[in-house]
């Protein structure tokens, strides 16, 4: 094999990047960019792969979750406030029920770049580039906007400088604090019948924890009771930008890409020969690797011994998104090939893209039925084959939108329009986040996990 660079990538097939009008703007925004801190560290990093691969081994389980894509305009405090809190509360729930540690990851802090699935858009006979994410291009149908500016990279690489700051003041300064469970509940779903049981599980933490004082240990200086580890995830599709974010450890000489914690490769860019995979190969981040109904199992076995050819455990996560009426036609056959060729990978249930409909109004949906069907099937089909499910990504927000179908308030098709905000994919809002996660725990802990 080739020696690695962090431009090798550039030698191999490229699907799913931006064609910039002007190459010499967008070396001069790359070559700022590589100037800029890195936006995560080395031993995050590390820290992140050591719990993934705990979560192999069934001692911990992962929730990922946030935007389909990070949007310049929203961005705000409350919003980054009230996805954190929401990935909190998923995770108090499934530590209650599964007793083990969850490992908290957010598509944030970077998910700005989308691959689509046709590289323009016709509207009233206009047709113009399609909206590829906030750090490409603006989602209004102007030419203007439409075009790919380089500009927006730095803005990106600011936005998440900013979200991380905020994120890491919520995770160590004392928002996370195990006391104030029951301050991370929210109004519209204190009022659900969700909402009555996560109130169960934090009135049960309180409890332990006056225990736990009255017998002389005092919690507020316990660490783990007080602090959370919370780590961002994006897919890392923008090759130029994560570049220019690709560091050496100065500690280890070991190479990090430093936008992110992990980094996934997505179902459009996951081929033999793809530059994504090239640029992957040679990072040390955690990898995630999207498996839909095109991917051949054989080949991703390919794909796996190029980024991880020493099996390290917690390396690679294989995210399926089959979808409710395709997960068992595919997923048995992909879990078989990993075991015959003793693969070490984590097990994460994506059920958000295999279960995209249209509405009778036009606009995209999914429906929550669908999402926990397919979940539920997907820890039953690894059950049978001898292994487990090892987290969930899911495309949500913290708030109360209208954007997928179902849950505990029954929205429908109708509702849609109330609260739809999402410039890509419908997510789930954080009531039906948290019911979800409480059906998933339950069949988790059901199927002996």
């Amino acid at each position: 094999m080739s020696k690695w660079t962090k431009d090798s990538w550039r030698d191999f097939d490229i699907k799913h990047i931006p064609e910039y009008k002007d190459q010499n703007e967008l070396n001069e925004a790359l070559d700022r960019l590589s100037t800029f801190p890195p936006l995560v560290f080395a031993g995050e990093c590390k820290n992140l792969k050591s719990k993934l691969a705990k979560a192999v081994e069934g001692k911990a389980f992962l929730v990922q979750g946030g935007d389909c894509a990070e949007s310049f305009k929203e961005f705000n405090a409350n919003n980054i406030r009230d996805t954190f809190r929401v990935i909190l509360q998923m995770s108090a729930v499934i530590t209650s029920k599964m007793k083990v540690p969850v490992i908290k990851l957010g598509r944030i802090a970077g998910q700005f770049a989308k691959p689509r699935s046709s590289d323009t858009e016709t509207i009233d006979g206009v047709t113009l580039n399609s909206y590829y994410g906030d750090s490409i291009n603006g989602i209004e149908f102007t030419e203007k906007d439409r075009n790919p500016n380089p500009a927006r990279l730095l803005h990106a690489y600011s936005q998440s400088a900013s979200t991380l700051n905020l994120l890491r003041s919520f995770a160590q300064g004392g928002f996370a604090n195990l006391r104030k469970v029951n301050s991370w509940n929210m109004g519209f779903v204190k009022a659900s019948k969700e909402g009555k049981k996560y109130e169960e599980i934090a009135n049960n933490i309180t409890e332990y924890l006056d225990f736990m004082d009255a017998v002389g240990v005092n919690t507020e200086k316990v660490i783990d009771l007080n602090t959370v580890d919370f780590y961002t995830s994006h897919e890392g599709l923008h090759l130029p930008y994560e570049e220019a974010l690709t560091r050496k450890d100065s500690l280890s000489n070991d190479i990090y890409c430093t936008s992110a914690h992990f980094i996934w490769i997505g179902d459009r860019t996951r081929f033999v020969n793809s530059a994504h995979v090239e640029y992957c190969r040679g990072i040390n981040n955690p990898i995630g690797i999207k498996c839909g109904p095109s991917l051949d199992p054989e080949e991703l076995i390919k794909i796996i011994d190029v980024i991880n050819p020493n099996n390290e455990p917690g390396k690679i996560s294989l995210i399926f998104r089959y979808g409710e009426s395709n997960i068992e036609a595919h997923l048995p056959t992909l879990i078989d090939t990993i075991n015959k060729h003793k693969k070490s990978v984590l097990w994460i249930s994506d059920p958000m893209h295999g279960n995209t409909v249209k509405s009778s109004s036009g606009l995209k949906t999914r429906d929550f039925s669908s999402l926990l069907n397919e979940t539920t099937k997907a820890i039953q089909i690894l059950k049978s084959k001898g292994s487990h499910l090892g987290g969930m990504h899911l495309e949500m927000t913290g708030q109360n939108v209208t954007e997928c179908t179902g849950g505990i308030y029954k929205l429908s098709d109708d509702d849609l329009n109330s609260r739809y905000h999402t410039h890509c994919d419908p997510r789930l809002n954080a009531n039906q986040a948290l019911e979800l996660s409480f059906n998933i725990a339950a069949e988790m802990e059901k199927n002996g996990h």
